[in-house]
């Protein structure tokens, strides 16, 4: 797997909320999207809805249908996010989009931040939409070492379409080596560019498993994420 350290610029836009992130960190681990000249249309978008439910309106995310009641929009959202990869030799640890100096990293489709995974799930959650493994699935080859920052890019695009802003971000990663408060500053930075906030509404922490199971024994990795966004 071919990898370049560099700091790079991604920009995505919505006809109604056009949106500019430009990560900021120097210590950005760039992975190439392979085939990829553009994200997949994931514009939220009318279908028709079933007879006698004229409060509800159906969107559609590509081929994922969801409800929604527009007319009984909520002034927050709170979303959940989860991930766990396997930790193996041969492969870099990307936190955040930040590489980790370590013996092993991540074992994934993409490049196996398992940070920013289980952001855009907690976004995504918050959104009631799909979650990042029906809307970028490992399944399809164009995401194969793929940056984990455009799928953040693109959960952030669906925010703002949606009218929500991020209110405040928690995220927590449980692993056991190696000890990320050297990296925390540089992992809360980059995030918080990406999502294109101010770093003082996004917390890191960071817990050992005490030596418990997989991710105790330093062969995986896991990270949590609560989400709240707000009305715009």
């Amino acid at each position: 797997m071919s990898t370049a350290m560099a700091a790079s610029s991604f920009t995505t836009t919505s006809t109604l909320f056009p949106f500019r992130t430009t990560p900021k960190s120097s210590h950005l681990f760039a992975f190439p999207c392979k085939q990829l000249t553009h994200l997949p249309n994931l514009h939220l978008r009318p279908v028709s809805a079933s007879a006698g439910s004229s409060s509800t309106t159906s969107i559609q995310i590509d081929k994922f249908p969801v409800s929604v009641t527009p007319s009984k929009a909520l002034p927050f959202r709170v979303g959940h996010g989860f991930d766990l990869h396997r930790l193996e030799p041969g492969y870099p640890l990307i936190i955040g989009g930040i590489n980790i100096p370590h013996d092993r990293g991540c074992e994934a489709h993409s490049d196996g931040d398992v940070l920013l995974h289980c952001v855009v799930d907690a976004i995504l959650g918050a959104l009631g939409l799909p979650d990042i493994g029906q809307i970028f699935p490992d399944s399809d080859p164009k995401w194969k070492g793929c940056a984990s920052s455009v799928f953040i890019q693109e959960s952030v695009r669906l925010m703002h379409e949606a009218g929500y802003e991020i209110g405040n971000l928690d995220a927590t990663l449980i692993l056991q080596r190696p000890k990320l408060s050297p990296h925390k500053d540089a992992i809360k930075a980059n995030l918080s560019a990406l999502l294109g906030v101010d770093s003082s509404v996004v917390n890191i922490k960071a817990k050992t498993h005490e030596k418990v199971d997989s991710l105790g024994e330093n062969r995986s990795i896991a990270a949590h994420t609560v989400v709240l966004l707000m009305k715009k």
